[in-house]
């Protein structure tokens, strides 16, 4: 997004709500990485190999509702590189998985704290008024993370497919197939179907991955992870609201 739509009103409102905490989440994000298990649930964690950042100026959001119409990215840039993802599964039942939170690491650094991820045109009223985040919405049961150079190469590859497939579905016709094609050779923690895969662009080394979202639909909130000098060392997308195992 281009700084010169920000407004003088937005960035006071956005400093006061965090100097008075509304901007923080309520998981300790490095305790649940690190965890096993969460009140006596068994956790894993599952690598989910690398994205790429080419421009560090990144967003989340639903990969098939609204990658394909350009979303904003986030006003924080992160330094272009590849980075590793990984995302913490909680085993609800024996062999029944869901997703909780997904994660980029930019660096080894340890947090000490976070920021809720912001593009610079939300309604932040909406933390004054008890909501406890902003995020980006779901509707197909899947996020993403990805980079603004990604989100342009992407709308150029989706709108050819859809050129040369104008009476297909792109993900009954050509992701379902991958997401299969992912479940077999990675069988751990993912239903028959498929649960994720890390797609990478045709013709490129761009990755848009896409990621089952908790239980599916709904608004999950995003935060940056910053070190001790107060450099960006992760994000981390949350699907499942872990709080009340840490009350």
């Amino acid at each position: 997004m281009e700084q010169s739509k920000l407004t003088s009103e937005w960035i006071q409102t956005f400093n006061r709500l965090g100097s008075e905490g509304k901007l923080k989440p309520t998981v300790p994000y490095q305790d649940l990485f690190n965890r096993k298990e969460l009140k006596g649930f068994p956790l894993h964690t599952l690598p989910m190999w690398t994205v790429n950042f080419p421009t560090g100026y990144i967003t989340c959001c639903d990969p098939l509702v609204t990658l394909p119409s350009k979303p904003d990215t986030y006003l924080r840039q992160v330094t272009p590189g590849t980075y590793l993802l990984e995302t913490k599964i909680i085993e609800m039942e024996p062999n029944e998985y869901r997703y909780v939170a997904s994660r980029v690491v930019f660096s080894g650094n340890e947090p000490v704290y976070y920021e809720l991820a912001l593009k610079g045109t939300e309604d932040l009223t909406d933390l004054d008024d008890g909501d406890t985040y902003i995020g980006f919405p779901v509707d197909s049961g899947l996020a993403t993370i990805v980079d603004a150079q990604t989100i342009e190469t992407y709308n150029r590859f989706y709108e050819q497919w859809h050129i040369n497939y104008p009476e297909k579905n792109i993900y009954d016709d050509y992701y379902s197939d991958l997401f299969q094609l992912n479940a077999m050779a990675y069988p751990q923690y993912q239903r028959s179907k498929g649960d994720w895969i890390n797609f990478t662009i045709p013709d490129t080394e761009l990755t848009v991955p896409m990621i089952q979202s908790g239980f599916g639909d709904g608004l999950y909130p995003v935060y940056w992870a910053f070190d001790k000098d107060g450099q960006i060392c992760q994000i981390i997308m949350e699907y499942i609201d872990c709080s009340e195992a840490y009350e």
